[in-house]
């Protein structure tokens, strides 16, 4: 929850709570290059999405360096995660989406790692950005594209006409579908983006009442604690959602490349 100081002379009026969209500000960390109003720089968004690789990555290889015949907890967490998305593919895709596996495997380890960071105190949520969000179901949906495309050639488009559908209606049911397969980059990613902001923004708010209820004296610190319990309550609520949201991400990815692979199915 980031403090600023406001005034610095006999008008100061103390420490106050920054605004609850405070959080989710863009900031320039290292300037790279500018193309005339075109500016390049290192941000925050960055450094975190770099911090979220690394992390996920680190305790990928550290927890299975040792490949014990009987894990330890570590290894244990690890395996339960892989099985756990694989399992997923499997469920949604049938036995031909493993060949998909590292990249939904990794898309799980990015948003759920990427989601647990923004959960600290002062951190930055990279997915709580919708140009984030927009650029993973982009990737979702140009692989379930070209590959469909690529795999099936034309009959590809047979998922646009449904199995069973009478040809007669095909003109309306036709570009029904064709927008609403259109319409996935945009829903799968509003989807993520929207339940991280607002679950942030409303964490951000009753701490904002346990801060400033707290320093009206006495009887402010007793009315501090029902926004208090209601801030443990949120914290705990927004740390399920983000292993929630990191599986219907997953799910959802799955369920797509099933079209890829099985279309008019």
């Amino acid at each position: 929850m980031p403090l600023r100081f406001i005034g610095d002379g006999p008008t100061n009026t103390g420490w106050m709570m920054a605004g609850p969209i405070a959080q989710f500000e863009i900031k320039s960390l290292v300037d790279v290059a500018e193309f005339g109003a075109i500016e390049i720089a290192f941000t925050n968004s960055a450094a975190y999405m770099v911090l979220t690789v690394a992390t996920a990555g680190l305790f990928l290889i550290l927890s299975t360096h040792g490949r014990l015949l009987v894990p330890d907890r570590w290894q244990a967490a690890s395996e339960l995660l892989y099985e756990f998305v694989a399992k997923t593919l499997r469920d949604n895709a049938g036995e031909k989406g493993a060949k998909f596996f590292p990249l939904v495997f990794s898309l799980f380890m990015f948003i759920l790692t990427a989601n647990l960071i923004g959960m600290f105190p002062f951190a930055f949520t990279v997915t709580s950005h919708i140009v984030v969000t927009f650029a993973l179901a982009m990737l979702v949906f140009l692989t379930v594209t070209l590959y469909g495309v690529y795999r099936h050639g034309f009959r590809f488009f047979r998922l646009f006409l449904p199995a069973g559908v009478p040809l007669v209606l095909a003109p309306l049911i036709v570009p029904i579908e064709v927008i609403s397969y259109l319409s996935r980059p945009v829903s799968h990613s509003v989807r993520l983006f929207a339940v991280m902001l607002s679950g942030h923004i409303t964490l951000k708010v009753f701490a904002g009442f346990v801060v400033s209820l707290g320093s009206l004296g006495t009887l402010g610190l007793l009315a501090a604690v029902a926004p208090l319990m209601m801030t443990v309550a949120l914290t705990a609520l927004e740390v399920l959602m983000a292993v929630i949201q990191a599986y219907i991400f997953t799910m959802l990815t799955c369920m797509y490349l099933n079209d890829a692979l099985h279309p008019g199915h």
